[in-house]
């Protein structure tokens, strides 16, 4: 995909999505790392902080720290809370796109390598931001990361969703609008599908996950080497 400057994808990049997707399977090697327990638990294990310090530097190292700190934090706050404050650290990074740090179009970070080189795209804010709630113990089935249409612009875009439950509406975390409203307030937001660990759904509104899609059918290339660079520093 290509990327603009503000955060936003290239219109260009709409049709390719759906096509590609399928979310059977492509989490599990992650999703055993944060279980469904409501106990928070440390984002960056002992040996994520060396390899911070190692492949990038200290602030790299300081910034898993103070996502630990945070965490451990909030670990007994209520969920608004729990979003305010995971959104409010992400979003301190830096936007670039792919091309200028990988060097190629369309590159999703781990959350590793997010914190580490402290820049991304607005996948690589969705995916940690994910991980994080994950890690205060939030449910997987309240988090969906979800494509868009931002229509002000014309251009694609990714959010992470917190649905209260499935047929309401969710609150929209963004790096690129940085309140968290309800999705019926982002009028400049198009839905277009939304996904999981576990599920993947069609969105055609602010309300609701939409229709339920198989996860079986198709293979997306990213999500799987995304795990299996995850599964290989975390083995």
């Amino acid at each position: 995909m290509s990327y603009r400057a503000n955060g936003l994808h290239d219109k260009n990049d709409m049709g390719v999505w759906l096509p590609r997707w399928t979310i059977a399977a492509l989490f599990f090697l992650f999703v055993g790392l944060f279980s469904t327990q409501q106990q928070a638990k440390p984002f960056a294990d002992n040996q994520m902080l060396e390899r911070l310090q190692n492949n990038y530097n200290s602030e790299a190292e300081n910034r898993g720290i103070a996502l630990n700190n945070l965490i451990d934090r909030l670990g007994e706050s209520p969920v608004l809370d729990k979003l305010v404050g995971v959104n409010r650290f992400f979003n301190t990074f830096s936007y670039q796109d792919d091309m200028a740090l990988w060097g190629v179009k369309d590159y999703w970070a781990t959350p590793e390598e997010f914190i580490g080189i402290y820049q991304g795209d607005c996948e690589d804010y969705v995916i940690s931001k994910y991980f994080a709630l994950r890690a205060l113990g939030i449910e997987d089935e309240r988090l969906y990361l979800t494509y868009v249409k931002a229509t002000r612009e014309n251009i694609a875009h990714m959010v992470l969703s917190y649905f209260e439950r499935p047929q309401g509406i969710p609150l929209i975390l963004d790096n690129y609008d940085l309140r968290i409203i309800s999705a019926d307030k982002r009028t400049d937001l198009l839905p277009v599908y939304s996904f999981n660990a576990k599920s993947l759904f069609l969105t055609n509104s602010s309300a609701g996950l939409g229709q339920a899609l198989p996860t079986d059918k198709v293979k997306n290339s990213k999500w799987e080497k995304l795990l299996v660079d995850i599964g290989k520093v975390s083995s």
